[in-house]
């Protein structure tokens, strides 16, 4: 599933190439999004293109918001709209230039929604802070975590903890502050802290210089692929040495998830 890098990038590129246009027309393709039935967005402007958590909301002219979560397998694919079609496509919004944003989805997990303005609140606070974020410090990352006995791999997938982080970039930060999935999460201490909060910066922000992860369906918005897979020190790696202690990188199920570590410089 696209995680913050992913969609922080998908959403830079539908911010430099569609903001301020106009949606002329909308069809859906797929019955399962039954939100977009009906939702009068023909008309209105695309006033703001932000990213929250794994989200992509579109700021209406009329205040609402067209929230699209890509889930397992979405795209999003800026074409003209004579192109041929794209195969998996669920939704297309028309533009006032003639292309067409095209929402795509093989196994058709991912949403597309008109919220109002309340709902949308309702929806942000329900969400954790952005790890991007400057005001998140280590001190806001242990705040969020005390008191919580579920394994530190599980804590950092909840987006109601954090805001952005999946599978492979808890794993991934997990390894760069050598800590264990396993720790109870509200068990660190304030140089461990430290640790993971640098470290789940570092490859967030690394990712995104990237332009994300791929492993065969992700893509940006012009159908390009990111780079960041060949930049993974543990996830998906299991029995490759370890690029620290040459430890064989082992792989255990944490809260439901495929989970990938090094057990001499994690422990566990």
């Amino acid at each position: 599933m696209p995680e913050l890098p992913e969609v922080e990038t998908v959403t830079r590129a539908l911010r430099a190439e569609i903001l301020g246009r106009s949606i002329s027309a909308v069809c859906v393709l797929d019955p399962k999004l039954t939100h977009l039935a009906g939702s009068d967005l023909p008309g209105k402007r695309l006033l703001r293109i932000q990213r929250r958590g794994k989200y992509i909301n579109c700021r209406l002219s009329d205040q609402r918001v067209l929230q699209l979560h890509l889930m397992m397998s979405g795209r999003l694919l800026l074409r003209d709209a004579n192109d041929p079609a794209d195969r998996f496509a669920r939704a297309l919004f028309g533009l006032d230039d003639g292309r067409q944003l095209r929402f795509c989805d093989a196994r058709r997990f991912g949403r597309a929604a008109v919220l109002s303005p309340a709902r949308y609140r309702e929806f942000d606070a329900g969400l954790g802070p952005e790890p991007l974020g400057r005001g998140f410090g280590s001190r806001s990352l242990g705040e969020r975590l005390a008191g919580r006995r579920v394994a530190l791999k599980s804590a950092l997938l909840d987006q109601r903890i954090l805001a952005g982080v999946g599978n492979i970039y808890a794993d991934e930060a997990l390894f760069r502050a050598r800590i264990s999935p396993v720790r109870p999460a509200g068990g660190l201490d304030g140089p461990e802290l430290r640790r993971l909060h640098r470290a789940l910066r570092h490859v967030l922000r690394a990712s995104l210089a990237l332009g994300g992860t791929t492993f065969g369906i992700y893509a940006n918005a012009h159908g390009d692929e990111g780079a960041f897979q060949a930049m993974l020190r543990v996830f998906r790696r299991t029995g490759e040495p370890c690029p620290r202690c040459r430890a064989p990188i082992k792989r255990l199920i944490v809260g439901g998830r495929a989970t990938h570590y090094c057990p001499d410089c994690q422990g566990g």
